[in-house]
């Protein structure tokens, strides 16, 4: 059986309890879950990569925990779709 890959992007700055509502409904549809952490300095944001990339990780243990699936956590730059081809993600997760 093929590993369900899917991929939440976003610039997650900073995280939000939406973010982290849609992560948790997300995973348990999943065997993985990367939460794609955009690097768009355009957007001017409020914090640098590496401390969205921390704040989102330290949000996941409890997520995993329960839902019993993989959740990365990873920086990308880029086109989305590009991106999605090179993890392998089958779908693509967007909240409203």
């Amino acid at each position: 059986m093929t590993e369900r890959i899917a991929l939440y992007p976003g610039t997650f700055d900073p995280v939000t309890n939406g973010h982290l509502d849609v992560i948790g409904r997300a995973a348990r549809l999943v065997d993985r879950l990367v939460v794609g952490v955009a690097i768009n300095i355009g957007k001017g944001p409020l914090f640098d990569l590496e401390e969205r990339v921390e704040l989102v990780r330290l949000e996941m243990a409890p997520i995993a925990a329960r839902t019993g699936a993989a959740v990365e956590v990873r920086p990308f730059q880029g086109l989305l779709v590009h991106y999605a081809r090179e993890i392998g993600a089958r779908m693509i997760i967007r909240g409203l």
